[in-house]
């Protein structure tokens, strides 16, 4: 899929085929989208293809006609069993001429990018352009950092009540996604500071400004990743501890009820062991509710003995 936007009038409209000072937005390209983008704007094919590796790492590079070609990893919803977030490469090619944007899947990120494009965005001045997509893109990590948190927030909750292992699946994939998140978001920060230092793309001084302030917004997210890591860690280990306890609670109830059953059979053996050749003897013929009395009394002493020296009150 492929589709052309330009700043009308300063309103980003959508066109029909490639113009000068357009933005070319390609999600999943095929071979006839990636090569007619390639004749009009002159880009090796091997630049974009290499956007759509999903093992691609963030880096930018200027090739030797002049085009500055730059990879960022941008969170993604993820409808796979053992993730709810993940990120993939975007690719961003600036020539003279065009920015072209290339990625794997589809995402809201580029979709809202060019519904609801930031104020006073223009695809003629193709710094800007990619500054403005690098800060939404530093935005839209924190936004999912947050959603993230406060879903862990309500598996706690649950696990609290259930602790079924559903809930735990659940946390350890937002786990999962806070690693990818830290990964990207450290490879982020290394391709901003080189662009920083002004040797990919001219910046001026407000371009520079608009550049530190999405590193603030990613170093903002390491940390966040950091801290939710570190708490999601936190919690895992106090379940576990909970599991573990509330097992040993179940086994130590298991052995005492069977200790406590092990009593009528020891009275009740000793009195058929002592039976005579004349059958029962005649205490036994007068009073044969005794041993029943018997295990009765002592399942009940011992019984409460157990609940007082084995049983603390945290166990009931």
């Amino acid at each position: 899929m492929i589709s052309f936007w330009k700043t009308v009038n300063g309103k980003m409209e959508s066109l029909e085929d490639i113009e000068d000072n357009c933005w070319i937005n390609m999600i999943r390209p095929d071979d006839v989208e990636i090569r007619k983008v390639t004749q009009s704007c002159g880009v090796d094919p091997a630049v974009l293809r290499a956007a759509l590796d999903e093992e691609e790492t963030s880096y930018v590079d200027v090739t030797d006609d002049g085009h500055t070609f730059i990879t960022l990893d941008i969170p993604i919803v993820d409808d796979t069993a053992d993730l709810m977030y993940s990120t993939i490469p975007l690719g961003i090619v600036l020539t003279k001429e065009h920015i072209i944007t290339v990625c794997l899947k589809d995402n809201m990120l580029l979709s809202e990018f060019e519904n609801t494009p930031p104020k006073n965005l223009n695809t003629y001045g193709r710094t800007q352009f990619i500054l403005a997509l690098m800060l939404r893109v530093a935005n839209r990590y924190l936004q999912y950092l947050r959603q993230m948190n406060r879903i862990s927030n309500g598996i706690e909750e649950k696990l609290y009540v259930s602790q079924r292992n559903k809930e735990v699946i659940e946390l350890l994939a937002i786990q999962k996604s806070l690693v990818f998140f830290s990964t990207s978001l450290k490879a982020n920060q290394t391709t901003l500071d080189k662009i920083l230092k002004g040797k990919a793309l001219k910046l001026t001084e407000d371009d520079t400004e608009t550049l530190e302030d999405v590193m603030i917004e990613g170093r903002q997210a390491i940390e966040m990743c950091n801290i939710y890591s570190d708490i999601l860690s936190g919690t895992m280990d106090a379940f576990a501890s909970m599991i573990s306890n509330n097992l040993n609670v179940i086994m130590k109830a298991l052995t005492v009820i069977t200790m406590l059953l092990t009593i009528p059979t020891m009275v009740f053996s000793y009195y058929g062991m002592n039976m005579g050749p004349d059958g029962l003897s005649l205490f036994m013929q007068q009073h044969v509710w005794f041993p029943f009395a018997l295990a009765t009394v002592l399942v009940i002493v011992f019984g409460l003995l157990f609940k007082k020296f084995l049983f603390s009150k945290r166990d009931q």
